[in-house]
């Protein structure tokens, strides 16, 4: 894993940030998810590691209520996160709106822009990271 390209993961909630990340790391990719949307920081994907890639997900909010209706959702909340998000979807070398799409396939878009980028991979799949958030308690791999 030693000097691969940090590739940051940022989205609205539900958007599968998670499940992306793990893919990517699978895949060997040394991907991180940034749970920005939470933050009044906005740049927080640029702090702490510098990015080579920055990847935004959007969702709309049917995709967010039917991937997580165990949260009350609303029109409001989305604008905030998106508000929140700004910074980062202005920034992003990669825009995927996954309201239509599986996670596979939005993994293999993914995949396919990076290697179309030449994005620096290992050889093999890279470690998990640690649940953060409402995936830890819920077990869930969509946010």
């Amino acid at each position: 894993m030693t000097n691969l390209p940090v590739i940051k993961v940022v989205g609205v909630s539900a958007a599968g940030k998670s499940t992306l990340t793990k893919a990517l790391r699978e895949a060997g990719y040394d991907a991180r998810p940034i749970s920005q949307e939470h933050s009044q920081v906005a740049d927080l994907w640029r702090r702490f590691e510098r990015a080579h890639v920055l990847i935004y997900l959007d969702a709309d909010l049917e995709t967010q209520r039917q991937r997580r209706p165990d949260v009350t959702w609303s029109a409001a909340d989305l604008a905030r996160e998106r508000a929140r998000l700004a910074h980062a979807h202005a920034h992003a070398d990669l825009h995927i709106n996954t309201a239509k799409m599986d996670s596979d396939t939005v993994c293999r878009v993914a995949l396919a822009w990076l290697e179309h980028a030449h994005v620096r991979r290992a050889g093999a799949p890279l470690p998990p990271l640690s649940a953060t958030g409402s995936a830890l308690a819920s077990g869930s791999t969509n946010d």
